[in-house]
């Protein structure tokens, strides 16, 4: 065999390893689609509130859930501004917004909630001046707010059944809504927004995200 196809077979084996590397990153990272699995398919029965905050004939845990469905649909910019009025209103956003909408969306103002809860607990935040408009809107302060206030449950992802659309789940530096759509090993999808470059805003992550911190249900 020549020295020229030697090279030519060496590019060929480095050409494939790095196209089979790239698809590898591209499917890890959901730039391309995974497949979806409704929670039925494994033989869970969606959980449903036995609360209705804003009394619209729909159960909480699914109004959370379509509500943060209904907010990714609108493609909001990932940017972290302040608002005067505590939620964006200019097509802007971060991860924490994807849950306060979400909540809203349910009859839960989560700007006023975690506003009282500060000042109810304040050593607890470690904030020395409350400022409701954008309080609600950190990552640290939600964990301390749901940890006194909603169901905790298991961090464990592969307990499938524990996890269900409408619940939030929480990282060291990132919150999202647990989705009910699932991967093939029936772990749950995150509706989230972590940056301006995520291929979508419903993306099978619990498995790659980090080490997960909480994860509760609205009581």
């Amino acid at each position: 065999m020549g020295r020229k196809t030697k090279r030519v077979g060496f590019f060929i084996v480095v050409g494939s390893i790095a196209f089979c590397a790239v698809i590898f990153l591209l499917y890890r990272y959901n730039y391309i689609p995974h497949r979806k699995y409704d929670t039925e398919f494994f033989g869970i029965e969606p959980y449903v509130s036995q609360n209705d905050k804003d009394g619209d004939l729909t159960d909480d845990q699914t109004d959370i859930l379509q509500s943060a469905r209904q907010y990714t649909t609108q493609k909001p910019w990932y940017k972290s501004k302040y608002y005067d009025g505590g939620y964006p209103d200019d097509g802007y956003g971060v991860c924490t917004d994807v849950v306060a909408q979400a909540m809203l969306g349910a009859g839960y103002d989560l700007m006023e909630l975690v506003d009282e809860d500060i000042r109810q607990h304040q050593k607890e935040y470690d904030i020395l001046e409350p400022d409701k408009h954008i309080d609600f809107r950190r990552v640290k302060n939600l964990k301390v707010y749901f940890k006194n206030t909603a169901q905790s449950l298991t961090t464990d992802i592969y307990d499938i059944e524990s996890w269900h659309g409408g619940d939030i789940v929480i990282f060291k530096k990132h919150i999202g809504i647990v989705s009910d759509k699932r991967n093939k090993k029936g772990i749950p999808f995150v509706i989230h927004h972590a940056n301006p470059f995520q291929a979508d805003y419903e993306e099978d992550i619990l498995e790659i995200w980090g080490k997960v911190e909480g994860h509760y249900r609205i009581q």
